[in-house]
This record gives C-alpha cells, structure tokens and sequence, in this order.
C-alpha cells in the first residue's frame, strides 16, 4: 500500500479531460475572469485518450481503484464515451464515475452507460431559475439539469447531485430541492470552499452543514435525520438517512475538514499531477511520457510525489499563510 507522510494511501484518481465549460458558476469560473478571450488549452496540449488510459494503469498500479472524470465540463469533450469504454475495460478500476453539469446528459447518457460509465454526479445549485442563472453566469435554468438528470435515470445511471451553498444567495431552497430529487437521487450540499483564486470567497458566506442540515428539519415537522456510517476510509460526505431511507450528503471542508482521510490525487487535463484540491503547484506527467518514459519510471514518479505527500490545507486554511497562497483553478482539476 502508497501511503504519504500522514499516512494516507492512494485510492481515488481524479482526471481532468478538458479546462472548458458550457457555464461559468460564479463560484469556479466567474465569467468576469472566463470571458470570450480566455486562453483555455488547445487541443494538442490535452492528453489523448491513449496516454490518459495510460497513465490511469499507472496509477491502479499504485492503489487506485476509483477513478472520476472531471473537468472542466468533461462532457464537451469530444467522443467521451471512448474514454470511458478504455477506461471501464482496465483491470483493478473498481468504480468509474463522472462530475458534470448535466446539460449534455440527454445527449450523451445511455452511450455513457453503455460504455461502461456507472455513475454520475451532477451540479445543481437551486431550483429556482433566477437564483441558478444568477449562480451559472448565463441564465440557464434549471429544468435543462434536471433533464440531463433524468436522461441518466433512464440510461441506469445512478445520481448524486451536488448542490454548493452561498449565504445569501441559495441558501433559501434547499429544502425544495432535497424534496423534488430525494426519491431519485442522493443530494449532497457542499460548504461553499476558496477554491482557485477568483470566486470572492469569504467565511461569512459559509452556510455550516449543521445549518444545512436544520433547514431540512425545519421544513419538515417530524422529519428526522441519524447519521450513517460511512461505506469506506476516505468518503468526503456525512451521510444521513431520514426515516424512509432517503440520503443526503454534507461535504464540510470548511467547518470540519476531512484532510485526515483524503485518498485522492488529481490529474490535470495537460498531465499535471495535483494532490491537494487547493494546490499551489503540481507535477508534470505528460513531459516525461511523450518523452519515452516506461510504465515503470511512471510509477516511480507518482510513488515519489505521493510519498512526500503531507496537503491538508483545509485544516490550516485559518493560517494567513495558506489564506495567501495562489491556487491552481478548479476548472483545471475538477471538484
């Protein structure tokens, strides 16, 4: 077993296959920042689908055994379902899944699915169309997320639904939402985080889990909540069930971080390797393999990185040092 100095051994792979996206949520890729002459990759500076299936082996190789496409929006990436299929057909990958925004889900789900794509985890951040256009950038409104939801239901993919939570701005229909998706899908309220460096995060507009998770109460009499024991080491949400088994998620970064358990490492759409979601730099992959490197002096590389591995930002993101460092975009490495 990989383990970094805190003892924390290598288990979930997330891959980064494009820094492009179809929206630009205030809290990731504000349009402000994003606009129309944003320089995002060119496609020759993206690893191709060959060197990604390569470079996942070297990873199982090493412990992983989860492996999640992000982006970016991973589903503008053209001819994802090859992807998937190469991905799904290697040996030692356990459980293959994706993070999207869902809006090319109708398009795409049941080739997805039929590629071997097993689950999906799509954004939605208020049902209400003013609130989620105001959160997206571009208007777009909701019902197109919940089509490219039920697009995957039908296709038999399996739902979760990731919800991020602003002070003052959505705070207000959480319960609405957890209402209409909890009989189809396991809804999961994350802790609004600093990730990157331009979404204008600050504590006050921290919505605390335990909040979260009182609004669902209170709406609600007679509702009740208990805690469920996580399925493995590693798991980033609390999970609670209410009396007819429906579950939702709080993902607390902020208030009660998780870096103690955190298994995952992250890979860039260009081969950067990322071990910390709040990283201020990385490791280059894709120079070494198109320079002829084997499977073998891969995997001594990411051994190496991993093996010096000690992130736990979230646990000191009160210290003014960490609040000051530059951190790679969450468009280039996913959620």
């Amino acid at each position: 077993m990989l383990l970094d100095r805190l003892n924390r051994p290598l288990r979930d792979l997330r891959l980064s296959v494009t820094d492009r996206c179809n929206l630009r949520c205030t809290y990731c890729m504000p349009a402000e920042v994003f606009g129309p002459d944003y320089p995002f990759l060119p496609r020759e500076a993206l690893l191709t689908f060959e060197e990604l299936e390569r470079l996942t082996r070297v990873f199982v190789g090493l412990g992983v055994r989860k492996v999640r496409l992000t982006g970016g929006e991973p589903l503008l990436r053209r001819d994802l379902p090859e992807l998937v299929g190469r991905l799904a057909a290697l040996e030692g990958v356990e459980d293959l899944a994706l993070t999207t925004n869902g809006l090319l889900l109708p398009r795409l789900a049941a080739d997805l699915r039929a590629a071997g794509l097993r689950r999906v985890t799509v954004s939605l951040d208020s049902l209400d169309p003013e609130v989620f256009g105001r959160m997206n950038g571009l208007n777009v409104t909701p019902d197109r997320v919940l089509d490219g939801i039920e697009a995957a239901l039908r296709a038999g993919l399996r739902v979760k639904v990731n919800t991020v939570v602003q002070r003052g701005v959505n705070e207000a229909g959480l319960s609405e939402l957890w209402r209409a998706l909890r009989d189809r899908a396991t809804v999961r309220f994350i802790e609004f985080m600093d990730v990157g460096n331009h979404n204008g995060w600050n504590l006050a507009s921290v919505v605390p889990a335990r909040e979260v998770l009182a609004r669902l109460t209170e709406a609600e009499p007679g509702l009740a909540f208990r805690p469920v024991d996580p399925a493995e080491r590693g798991e980033v949400a609390a999970r609670y069930q209410d009396g007819a088994g429906r579950e939702v998620g709080l993902i607390t970064s902020v208030t009660a971080p998780f870096c103690g358990d955190c298994s995952r490492a992250r890979l860039s759409a260009v081969g950067v390797l990322y071990t910390c979601l709040f990283a201020t730099s990385g490791t280059d992959l894709r120079g070494p393999l198109r320079a002829g490197d084997s499977d073998e002096a891969l995997r001594g590389r990411v051994a190496a990185v991993w093996q010096a591995r000690q992130d736990r930002y979230s646990e000191e993101r009160g210290e003014a040092s960490a609040r000051a460092q530059s951190k790679v975009e969450m468009s280039h490495i996913g959620g």
